[in-house]
Parts: C-alpha cells; structure tokens; sequence
C-alpha cells in the first residue's frame, strides 16, 4: 500500500478495485468522498517549438498557391480553343500590325443601382393596328450563300459561316441585290452539314409562323423559364410561334427537372425544337444562331422578339411589337446597356471578368479600330446612336431587307472573331450605315433620358434562388411616339 500527499496529508492510496480503476483513469476523491480531477497529460513538446509552426504555415501556404494556381489557369483558358485559331487571323494581324497597345482591365467598380418602372404598353391587343405602310422601309433583294464553293486551303471541311473572305465582307455591307453569307453554309461535299440540325415536322411548323418569339438552351446552361400564360392573349396563344430552341442534354435535363414536352413537343407555350449536330463547340457562339438569324429560321415570320433564356415573357407579344416597332416607325428595336456605352469600356470589362480569351478580343478591337471605329462621344451633335454597347437579351425586329442585313452582318462578325456580340454592335452599325447613306436603317436603340424604367415585357432570374434581378431600358422621348390608329391595318393581316 502506498502513500501520497493530499493538501498537506499523507494519505493511502490503493490501486486495486474500483477505486484504483477510478484513480487510474485521472480522478481522485477528497476526504469528503467527492471526485477530484487529475491535471490531464500535456500536449507533446514539438506542438510548443516554433519550428512545427514555421512548417505548418509553410505547408498552408503551398496548398493556398496550388489552388490559386488552379483558379487562374482556368480562368486564363476561358475562350474555345478554336477561337484562339480564328480563319482570318494571318489577314487581321497583317492589317491592325500598327496596334500593339495592351490594353489594362481597370478595377472592379461599385455596381449601379438601377429602381425598374413601367413601360406604356397599349392596354390590350384588341386595341392595336399595324400602321398602313409600315413595312414600306428600304427595299432590296437578299440571297444567301448555301454552299461554299471555295473554302479556305487550310480548312477544306464545311463551317457554319462558311469562308468569307475580307473582299466579300466588305462588299456584304452594301444595300442592294446580292447573295451574302448568312451561317447554314455547306461544305463542298454533297455529304457535308453545316450543323444546326433541325427535324423535318419542326421546319415545316416553323415555316407557318408569321410571328415568332424564340429562346435557347444549349449544354443544359439554364433553367427553363416559361411565359406567363395568363397574359398572353388568346390571339397571341393562336397566331404567335413560342419556339425554345434546346440540344438532346438540355432536353434529357428539363425533362429530369419535370419539363416533359407532351405528344405534340410543348411545355406550356414553348414548343421544344432539338437541335442536332451543334455548329460550334463554345455554346455561346452556337446560341448566336437563333438570337440572330430568325429570319432565317422562320423564313415566313414578319416580326420576330428574342428572349434571352434568363428572361421570362411576361407581356404579350404583339403589344410589345406595337410599343417598340410600330409606335416608332422602327424595324430593329434593341436595349443600350445600363452601364457601359462605349466599346471600349466593354473591352476592358470582358478583359478584367476573363468572358473571353484576351487575345481574340484585342484582335477583334484593334481591327475595329484600323476600320474606323472610335470612342463613344454623346456630346457628338452627329452621332447616330445613343449608345455603342447593346444590353443584347431582348430584341425586337420586323423582318426588312435592312433588318435582315444588319442581323446577317452582326452574325458574321460573332462567327469570325469572338461570341462576345456586344463588342461587335456599334461597329457593324456604322459600317452599315456608312456605307448607305442613302438607304436608312431604322433602328429604336431605347434613348436614354434620365430616368430608367423597367420594360414590364421581361423579369431576369439569376441562378441563384436567392436573388432577382431586372432588366432595365432606357426610357423613350415622348416626341417620339405617333399615333397610328388613324391609319391601320387590322391584324388579321399577319
């Protein structure tokens, strides 16, 4: 039996039974009988030498660097690797030579806040008429190029845009009777597809359309966003195609997600059109096609709206063709971005967000530049836009001779350099129009005066559940607006 020493006492300790086990396992009792805690054992000694701490941090650092490593290198590569090899690159670099600038992305700014209110739309459709005339705009006779017959040497399979060369871009620009380049382009083969697949019933529906309001999807990027039903007249639900445009993932997607098109291919008002064989492997530059060539796509459609798939329609559609069409005498009606109107801001803005690969996008600006393109200047009693960047996800068109130009115009330069549509507007407008200062294009860029209202057309949900967010437009002049009732077609004519 053994002795230790308890507050001065000399006390017996046995390390047999229970009260050993007790003991032994770090507690004691007092001479009352109560429990007393043994001090637990210390922490190793290498945890307390500074050297484990310098190693630690060490060890913390490098993982920190391999992330960020990851993280930047990933961001660096964003671009499609077959826009890093643009067809025209060597014929560019040779013109915009003189240009070698770089281009510093500026800080992050503090985001704007923009206060949405609404738009004067007629207060039903039965009280609007299509003005007399009114498609009475510049006329001239369009063809497109359906099979390239002489490809690039170094490309001999087929393209999308096919291979246009600079003289034929430039010669493109002109208004008049001509057969220009407009995607859907074959290659030589009799085999060959330019991509965009579409079925024989869903051509055949979309070759009915007099009206049509489209979207996408592609690479199951977004949700499916479907318009309101209850503010869609019955006219519109009768005489107006809803066609959302989706690849086979996209579709396998929606219909996991319970969007199950039913035996004649809707949900809701969409129609579910699959596109097969995508012309291109950055899904953005692919979503270009439906946003642009709608004319080509519903070859029987006078108007067409394009809803990016953010958006969700929440107006009906021939009161929004009134509004922005009609009531402006304009044939192309697009939203100036509430932030940015030069192009140059854009530049820098994609550039410090990484949207594309910096090089394509300096390629893309320096050739602007060498062909004219200059600062956004609003105190310029002579400009013709009241802002050089688009917002870009709604669009209204009437299907003219100059509104199917300027689109196949604009399409040409998203398929030739970057899918970044917005740094490519301003330029191909003012080439356009340059270029046919005889010939007006009419285009309703939503003027700027002040006040921002939000277009009740359109709500955007981001993809997080927990944030919405507006589209806003730049409000119109009042002189502008017309009343068209004296003179008017009554709308079974579409």
């Amino acid at each position: 039996m053994a002795l230790f020493k308890y507050n001065g006492e000399w006390l017996q300790e046995r390390r047999g039974g229970l009260i050993g086990a007790i003991l032994n396992s770090g507690v004691a009792r007092n001479e009352q009988g109560s429990r007393v805690a043994r001090r637990g054992r210390r922490f190793p000694r290498n945890f307390l030498k500074p050297r484990f701490f310098r190693w630690l941090l060490l060890l913390l650092a490098v993982l920190f660097f391999c992330v960020f490593a990851t993280f930047v290198l990933k961001l660096l590569s964003n671009g499609n690797e077959e826009e890093k090899h643009l067809p025209l690159s060597g014929e560019v670099l040779e013109q915009v030579s003189s240009y070698d600038a770089p281009l510093t992305p500026p800080k992050s700014k503090r985001r704007k806040q923009h206060f949405p209110c609404e738009v004067g739309l007629a207060a039903a459709v039965d009280n609007i008429l299509e003005p007399k005339n009114y498609m009475n705009f510049t006329q001239f006779s369009l063809g497109y190029v359906e099979r390239e017959v002489n490809p690039h040497a170094n490309s001999p399979q087929s393209r999308f845009g096919g291979y246009q060369t600079l003289n034929e871009r430039e010669k493109s620009f002109l208004a008049r009777n001509q057969t220009i380049h407009c995607g859907f382009v074959k290659g030589m083969s009799r085999l060959s597809s330019p991509g965009f697949e579409l079925s024989e019933n869903d051509k055949a529906y979309m070759n009915t359309c007099r009206v049509a309001v489209s979207s996408c999807i592609f690479g199951s990027s977004d949700f499916l966003r479907r318009p309101t039903s209850r503010l869609i007249s019955e006219f519109s639900k009768k005489n107006v195609c809803f066609v959302m445009f989706v690849d086979e993932q996209t579709l396998s997607k929606l219909s996991s997600e319970g969007h199950t098109p039913d035996e004649k291919g809707y949900v809701g008002l969409w129609k579910i059109v699959v596109v097969r064989n995508l012309p291109y492997l950055d899904m953005r530059k692919t979503g270009k096609v439906p946003k642009f060539l709608s004319h080509r796509l519903f070859p029987s459609s006078r108007y067409s709206i394009w809803l990016d798939s953010k958006m969700r329609l929440n107006t009906d559609p021939m009161l929004i063709i009134e509004f922005f069409l009609w009531r402006m005498r304009a044939e192309y009606a697009i939203s100036n971005h509430y932030d940015r109107h030069c192009v140059w801001e854009e530049v820098l803005q994609n550039k410090r967000l990484n949207k594309y690969n910096h090089t394509a996008i300096d390629e893309q600006f320096m050739f602007y530049q060498s062909d004219g393109l200059r600062k956004f200047n609003p105190s310029d009693p002579k400009i013709s836009l009241p802002s050089y960047v688009p917002e870009g996800s709604f669009i209204i068109r009437a299907h003219t001779p100059m509104s199917n130009l300027f689109s196949c115009l604009w399409f040409n330069e998203v398929d030739r350099f970057t899918s970044r549509d917005q740094l490519s507007f301003a330029y191909t407008y003012l080439k356009l129009t340059r270029m046919n200062p005889d010939k007006p294009f009419h285009l309703n860029m939503f003027k700027s005066t002040g006040k921002i209202i939000q277009a009740s057309v359109v709500v955007i949900s981001s993809t997080s559940v927990t944030s919405q967010i507006m589209l806003v437009f730049w409000e119109h002049k009042c002189s502008l607006c017309i009343d068209i009732h004296s003179e008017s077609e009554t709308l079974g004519s579409l």
